[in-house]
């Protein structure tokens, strides 16, 4: 009897030689465009797709250059994952180290920057590269369990000859991406590996709930360092006439006077005392505090020149959205969900009703509450330049979309109805 690729999952806890023997054919047969025995997973299968397109040799180990070790360093001071290093040394290194495993956490570009576990296997991943510092994206080394979660924004388990390089194919590797709970933004990958024969489907399982606790410790963090900044802030606001904020160097409002609540202002890069133009407050008078920043609007209206928006999709997994105007340029980051927003607002300039928007995202219209509760999120920064009743780009504003060459690297993550469409009919001859 045939199996499915979920049987051959299964196969691989009770009897891991057999299910590999059987991966390695179904490798070779995809790769060299014959009938595999079953068909890959399909995470898996997209991945090979992208790697083929992509020019990775699947026979050839190639490894980029190592981080030198005080590069390690400071991506590992700057990385908000060491604040969850407890959470997830407790919740993943007692089991990984008597099931023969290593636990391995990379920042959002793939590098990795901590490793720890069983000393034979880590020697063993030595010999493959699997080093602080390494570059494991997907684009370099194939698919895997740190790069193929980075590009598939979700957990992947990657056993045996899933993986695309052959000299990985004696490993087991299961990875989940942690993101940021504010923003959604992609922090890192905390993976769990090990030999062939330590693989249990119940991994993915595990390693995923260990990443969603450390993105819950990040949310409390979060939200103490807020309490902490609204003490601070509550004596000098009392004392203050007009409009006025305090936020986070992240810009995270801990407390309002004179003026409506919005979860987030839009910063400078840089940001530094003095006399700003930002989005949604217009002019205003930038001051710093313990732990953040206290902003005093003006009362002057929000230039209205000409505006210019560039709506940037041409990476994998970083999209982001930058406003150029009389008032100066400014630039924001965008979750998966906010992607697909303005993409689709940037296709329908005469805009989109919550219906409508509801039926491009999910095939429902009806599901109206969640578009705009995201719509309400995304006019937190855009403010002005982003009108409802339908919702549209405010008028006169230039639009553009940078997108990537290959059409089907559009908004990969994506399964909107409207944004499959888009990415096929490019397709198209």
């Amino acid at each position: 009897m045939a199996l499915s690729p979920t049987d051959v999952t299964q196969l691989a806890a009770v009897d891991s030689a057999r299910a590999a023997r059987l991966l390695s054919d179904v490798r070779s047969a995809t790769l060299s465009g014959h009938r595999a025995p079953v068909a890959p997973r399909p995470v898996i299968e997209q991945s090979w797709d992208r790697m083929l397109r992509g020019g990775v040799d699947p026979d050839h180990d190639f490894r980029s250059g190592l981080l030198p070790r005080d590069e390690v360093q400071r991506r590992r001071e700057s990385s908000e994952l060491r604040h969850v290093l407890p959470v997830l040394r407790e919740g993943l290194l007692s089991v990984a180290d008597v099931a023969h495993h290593i636990m391995v956490v990379a920042d959002e570009e793939g590098r990795v920057l901590w490793r720890e576990g069983s000393s034979p296997v880590l020697r063993k991943a030595d010999g493959t590269g699997f080093e602080l510092g390494a570059d494991w994206r997907e684009a370099v080394v194939g698919t895997n369990g740190i790069g193929t979660p980075v590009v598939a924004r979700r957990p992947v388990q990657v056993f045996a000859s899933e993986h695309f390089v052959r000299s990985q194919t004696s490993w087991t590797c299961t990875g989940a991406p942690i993101t940021d709970p504010r923003d959604g933004r992609l922090l890192g990958v905390v993976d769990v590996s090990g030999p062939l024969e330590t693989m249990h489907p119940a991994t993915l399982a595990w390693v995923d709930s260990v990443a969603k606790l450390a993105e819950s410790r990040l949310r409390e963090l979060h939200q103490s360092s807020l309490e902490r900044l609204r003490a601070v802030a509550a004596p000098v606001l009392a004392r203050l006439g007009g409009r006025a904020v305090v936020v986070d160097r992240d810009g995270w409002t801990a407390a309002v006077a004179g003026m409506p609540y919005q979860g987030r202002v839009a910063l400078p890069k840089s940001p530094s005392a003095g006399q700003r133009w930002l989005p949604t407050l217009g002019l205003c008078t930038v001051e710093p505090l313990a732990g953040g920043w206290l902003i005093r609007a003006s009362d002057e209206p929000v230039p209205r020149g000409a505006t210019r928006i560039v709506l940037d999709l041409s990476q994998p997994r970083r999209w982001s959205m930058t406003v150029s105007g009389d008032a100066g340029t400014w630039s924001h980051e965008l979750s998966p969900r906010h992607a697909e927003l303005l993409y689709l607002l940037a296709l329908h300039r005469t805009g989109r009703s919550a219906s409508g928007l509801a039926e491009d995202l999910f095939g429902d219209p009806g599901r109206t509450v969640t578009v705009r509760a995201e719509m309400s999120r995304v006019r937190r920064y855009l403010g002005g330049f982003l009108e409802h009743r339908p919702y549209r780009f405010c008028e006169g504003a230039e639009i553009e979309v940078l997108l990537p060459d290959d059409p089907r690297d559009l908004l990969p993550h994506s399964t909107a109805p409207a944004v499959v469409g888009e990415r096929l009919s490019r397709q198209a001859p």
